[in-house]
C-alpha cells in the first residue's frame, strides 16, 4: 500500500544546495546517474527552479506519469525570452493540444520528409565536399560542423529557404548559444566567461539577430505565398492555416530551430564517435551502406528503411549519449509511484540517461551494442526503457524527422569517409542544454 508524503522518498538530505550539487557533479544529467546508483529507481532531490522533485528512472514506474500534458513552468523560464506569445514548451493543455496536432501533421509527415530530402541531400553534400577538400590539413570538430548542418537543414525546413551560407549558419549558432550561456550561468551561478553586464548585452543583442532573421524570412515566406497543400510540407503555411498568431508562429520557428540544431546534430556526431571507437560496427554498417546505395554517394527517401543496420547503430548511440538529457512533467493530480504516493503540483523528472542506464532494463547498460535493438529484443523491452525523445503527450514533435535527418547524413558521410579518432583528445559529455562534448570530437577522415 503505498504511503503519503514526498519525504518518504529516498534522497540526499533535505536543505541541501541542488546548485552546489549539480555543478560538483558535473551537470545535472551527471547528477541523475549518481542520485539514482545511489538512492535507487524513485530519488527526491532539489532542483533549481522547482524546489523538490522527483526523479523516476525505472520504466515500469514512468506508467503513472505517461499522461501528464502539463510542464513545470520554471523549469523552461530560460526559454521565454524566446518567446512573446507564451512560451510553446509550457503551452496550457488547451493551447498545446491543437498546436501539437499542427505540427505533428507536418514534422512527422512522409509528405513533408520527401519535399525537402533533396535539399536536405544537398546541404550535407556541401558539408561532405568540404571535409573532402580539407581532410590534409587536420581533423574536423564533429559537433560544431553537424550542428550548423542541422542548423541549416530546419532552417530550409521549417522556413522554406535556408540560410544560405556556412556564415550566417554559424551566426546563428553562436545566437542561440550567447542567449543559453547567460541563463545557465544565471540558474547555475557557473563562471562561463565575462561578467554579468556582458553576458547581458551580448544575450540581447543575440536575442535580437535571432529575431530579426526569423522576421526576414517570414517575410519573404508571405510574399511568397503558398499553394492550397503546401501545408503538408511547409510549416509556417500549416500553422498560417491553423490560425496561429504572427507572434506565435516566430515563437514556434524559433524553438524548432533551438531544438533540432542542439539535438541532431549532437546525435550523429556520438553516433560518429562511438563507430570511430567500434570499427567491427562501423565496417558492419559501412558494408550495408554499400549495399543499399550500389555506386550512389547518397541514398534516395526510399532507402532509409532498408539501412536496418545503421538505423539500430543511431538508437544504441541515443541510448548511450540521449541528446536531451531530461524532460520534466508537472504532476496534475497524486499519483502513486510504486511504494510512494507524490502529490498533485510536485515536479516529475525525467533523467533519460539514467532510464537508459538501468540495468535492470539493460544488461552491461555501458557496453556499446547496435543488436540491443532489432526488433526482436526491442520486443522484450519495456516501452519506456528507451526514451531518447520524451514520452507521451509532451515528447519532441520532431522525433522522426530528427530520424530521417539523422540517417541519410551517417548514410552518405559513411559512404564518403572513414573516421578515426584525432589522437590526444579526451572526450567528455557535459551539459550544454545537450549532451555535448566538452571540446567537441575530432576526427581524422579518409576518403573512401
Amino acid at each position: 500500500m503505498p504511503d503519503g508524503g514526498i519525504d518518504r522518498i529516498p534522497g540526499p538530505p533535505a536543505g541541501g544546495d541542488g546548485v552546489k550539487a549539480i555543478v560538483a557533479a558535473g551537470g545535472l544529467h551527471n547528477y541523475q546517474l549518481k542520485l539514482h546508483a545511489e538512492f535507487g529507481p524513485v530519488v527526491r532531490f532539489p532542483l533549481p527552479g522547482a524546489d523538490v522533485a522527483v526523479s523516476v528512472a525505472d520504466p515500469v514506474l514512468l506508467e503513472a506519469t505517461a499522461e501528464i500534458n502539463k510542464r513545470p513552468e520554471k523549469l523552461f523560464e530560460f526559454l521565454e525570452p524566446l518567446q512573446e506569445s507564451g512560451n510553446v514548451q509550457t503551452l496550457p493543455e488547451d493551447e498545446h493540444v491543437p498546436w501539437r496536432r499542427v505540427m505533428l501533421s507536418v514534422l512527422a509527415g512522409r509528405p513533408s520528409h520527401e519535399a525537402h530530402f533533396a535539399q536536405f541531400t544537398a546541404l550535407t553534400a556541401s558539408m561532405a565536399d568540404r571535409w573532402a577538400e580539407n581532410a590534409a590539413r587536420g581533423p574536423v570538430e564533429l559537433q560544431k560542423d553537424l550542428s550548423e548542418l542541422s542548423l541549416r537543414m530546419i532552417c530550409e525546413y521549417a522556413l522554406g529557404n535556408g540560410l544560405r551560407s556556412e556564415e550566417a549558419a554559424g551566426r546563428v549558432v553562436s545566437a542561440f548559444e550567447d542567449v543559453l550561456t547567460d541563463y545557465l550561468a544565471r540558474l547555475y551561478q557557473m563562471d562561463v566567461g565575462g561578467t554579468e553586464e556582458e553576458r547581458r548585452v551580448r544575450s540581447e543583442e543575440a536575442l535580437a539577430y535571432l529575431r530579426a532573421t526569423v522576421d526576414e524570412v517570414l517575410t519573404a515566406h508571405r510574399e511568397r505565398g503558398t499553394t492550397e497543400h503546401a501545408d503538408r510540407s511547409d510549416l509556417v503555411a500549416a500553422l498560417v492555416r491553423a490560425g496561429e498568431s504572427p507572434a506565435r508562429i516566430r515563437d514556434t520557428v524559433l524553438t524548432t530551430m533551438l531544438a533540432a540544431h542542439h539535438t541532431t546534430g549532437v546525435a550523429i556526431s556520438w553516433t560518429l564517435y562511438l563507430l570511430a571507437r567500434h570499427p567491427e560496427v562501423a565496417e558492419r554498417a559501412t558494408e550495408e551502406v554499400d549495399r543499399v546505395l550500389g555506386d550512389r554517394t547518397a541514398p534516395d527517401y526510399g532507402d532509409l528503411r532498408p539501412l536496418s543496420y545503421l538505423d539500430t547503430v543511431l538508437r544504441e548511440a541515443m541510448r548511450l549519449y540521449p541528446p536531451g538529457p531530461y524532460g520534466a512533467r508537472e504532476a496534475t493530480e497524486d499519483l502513486t509511484l510504486g511504494e510512494y504516493t507524490v502529490p498533485a503540483g510536485t515536479t516529475i523528472f525525467y533523467p533519460f540517461w539514467a532510464v537508459h542506464m538501468n540495468p535492470e532494463h539493460w544488461p552491461d547498460p555501458e557496453v556499446f551494442d547496435p543488436d540491443r535493438f532489432t526488433p526482436e529484443a526491442s520486443a522484450q523491452r519495456h516501452r519506456f526503457a528507451y526514451i531518447p525523445f520524451g514520452l507521451g503527450p509532451r515528447s519532441c514533435e520532431g522525433s522522426v524527422l530528427a530520424m530521417v535527418e539523422a540517417k541519410l547524413v551517417l548514410a552518405m558521410l559513411l559512404k564518403r569517409f572513414r573516421f578515426q579518432m584525432a589522437p590526444d583528445q579526451t572526450v567528455t559529455p557535459v551539459e550544454r542544454f545537450v549532451l555535448w562534448a566538452a571540446e567537441d570530437i575530432r576526427m581524422d577522415l579518409t576518403p573512401r
